[in-house]
């Protein structure tokens, strides 16, 4: 049999089909919006509800249950029960692998909730693309957060031009945002202010690198179904900031 490529728009709409609705027994193409409540299991309905903006609010609200010590009590198992045949999340996240800053714990989220996507210096290549792509013109996800954090080792590495087997490939992504970052002091790891900076920069540079390299990304936020923004995470805090 003749192996035939078909395009984008009808894979799409073909994996939109598979995604079953946890529970809200719509009819095809009428989904009834239901508020959020945080904690609760994402539905078909529930996801529905949520814009870019409320979305973004979402992970505000659950960073500052994270810093105040106070994250929400969820029943994890009923979770992985209710979630087993299809998920809603609202939001995808392009995060660092550091163990410190896990998108899940930091923005205070649970099963279903949020894509994400991890690698050293949080940035981006065809793969990630495509899998952000999926979250959200397939899945539903509303925004794009790229979360870079304090004291990032792979910015550390770039910082000081690193060579050291597949991390040498891994770290040159990064030194777009070296270069263009200005110091007074050493350009190097020794200078905190100037880490700070780069990574920073970094953050900024891969947001632009989402809608220059995703022309579906970049139309979805050019209409207002989704958002793309930056984030850094304060190890020292745990606070997060946005840009």
């Amino acid at each position: 049999m003749m192996n035939r490529r078909l395009p984008l728009s009808v894979l799409l709409s073909l994996a939109a089909l598979s995604l079953p609705a946890l529970a809200d027994n719509a009819p095809a193409g009428k989904v009834e919006a239901k508020p959020y409540t945080p904690g609760a299991t994402l539905t078909q309905s529930v996801q529905a509800s949520i814009t870019p903006d409320s979305a973004l609010d979402i992970l505000k609200a659950g960073n500052a249950r994270f810093v105040a010590g106070k994250p929400l009590r969820r029943d994890l198992k009923k979770m992985v029960t209710q979630t087993a045949l299809g998920q809603f999340p609202y939001a995808s996240v392009v995060g660092c692998i550091d163990s410190r800053a896990a998108p899940e714990v930091v923005f205070d989220q649970s099963v279903g909730d949020i894509f994400t996507a991890r690698v050293a210096g949080n940035t981006v290549n065809e793969d990630i693309l495509g899998s952000l792509e999926y979250a959200a013109k397939v899945a539903g996800s509303r925004l794009v957060v790229v979360l870079g954090h304090t004291s990032c080792g792979a910015i550390k590495g770039a910082c000081d031009d690193v060579k050291m087997g597949n991390l040498t490939t891994l770290l040159d992504k990064l030194k777009p945002a070296v270069e263009a970052t200005k110091t007074t002091g050493e350009r190097n790891s020794k200078n905190h202010g100037f880490v700070h900076a780069v990574t920073e920069s970094n953050v900024k540079m891969v947001v632009q690198t989402i809608r220059d390299k995703s022309q579906i990304l970049k139309d979805m936020e050019a209409a207002g179904q989704i958002k793309i923004v930056g984030a850094l995470y304060d190890t020292s805090n745990g606070k997060v900031t946005w840009y």
